[in-house]
């Protein structure tokens, strides 16, 4: 193959410069910037007010629910989110993966279902369980647990697919059944990616939870929104500090743990 000449490798990277710029001014043309300006610059006061004077008398109410009930809630609506998906994606996984079928028609139909369930977002799942169950933690558990399906299932595939065959043709010459080289090749090498992923995927979790709840389904979300609508922004800057800390705290013990586990 004739390498590419100096000027050709020039001039791609100023017509993709010069694309990227279009594309961005393309999509400036429709945004309508009226009336910004001071709406902005209202808001911005009455925020700044809020969380520089945030109302410590939220994160604990003996007589009902408080930052802190629903900070908890949050973190159990997406443990248990995680939990699901988790159970859920491993068969899927194992569907998915081309190293463990002598098919691709199989383990093409498995990634496709893990596609199908990844291009759903967790919002429009919210909602969908949200009509199916009712309102509150239940459908965000559902909501998380499904849509985790498709990125946990898609990262447990790989794992699968990167895994060492030595040990499994191994077992297999040795007469071992399938389940056999399941439990003593297969699983031991993969184990510590599925944890690694799961903790990484219930960071994403806890925050999508604060999203869910905004629209119903439970968690911190419900009163950040009743405040917002409410312009209780002393309340909004409590909630928006409670969140910033917990998030911090499950990153860093999360990334401590996946450095221990891989």
């Amino acid at each position: 193959m004739k390498p590419m000449s100096p000027a050709a490798g020039r001039w791609g990277w100023i017509v993709g410069v010069a694309a990227g710029v279009i594309l961005i001014a393309w999509s400036l043309v429709g945004l309508e910037f009226t009336g910004i300006q001071e709406t902005a610059k209202v808001m911005s006061k009455a925020m700044l007010n809020g969380i520089l004077h945030p109302d410590w008398n939220y994160v604990w109410l003996p007589e009902g629910e408080d930052l802190i009930r629903n900070l908890l809630l949050t973190l159990s609506i997406s443990y248990l989110g995680n939990i699901v998906s988790m159970i859920i994606c491993i068969p899927i996984a194992f569907w998915a993966a081309a190293n463990m079928s002598r098919s691709r028609w199989v383990s093409g139909s498995g990634k496709i279902v893990l596609s199908i369930i990844r291009t759903v977002p967790e919002v429009i799942m919210a909602i969908i369980f949200i009509k199916a169950v009712g309102p509150g933690a239940y459908a965000g558990v559902l909501a998380l647990g499904v849509h985790s399906v498709g990125m946990l299932g898609k990262l447990y595939a790989e794992a699968i697919e990167n895994m060492d065959m030595g040990p499994t043709e191994a077992l297999t010459a040795c007469g071992a059944n399938r389940w056999q080289t399941l439990s003593f090749a297969v699983i031991p090498q993969v184990l510590p990616d599925f944890l690694s992923y799961a903790l990484f995927r219930f960071e994403i979790n806890v925050r999508s939870a604060t999203l869910l709840g905004i629209i119903g389904a439970g968690g911190i979300g419900t009163p950040l929104i009743f405040a917002i609508n409410g312009f209780s922004w002393p309340r909004v800057g409590i909630i928006l500090i409670g969140i910033i800390v917990t998030v911090s705290i499950i990153d860093y013990i999360s990334g401590a743990l996946r450095k221990r586990i891989v």
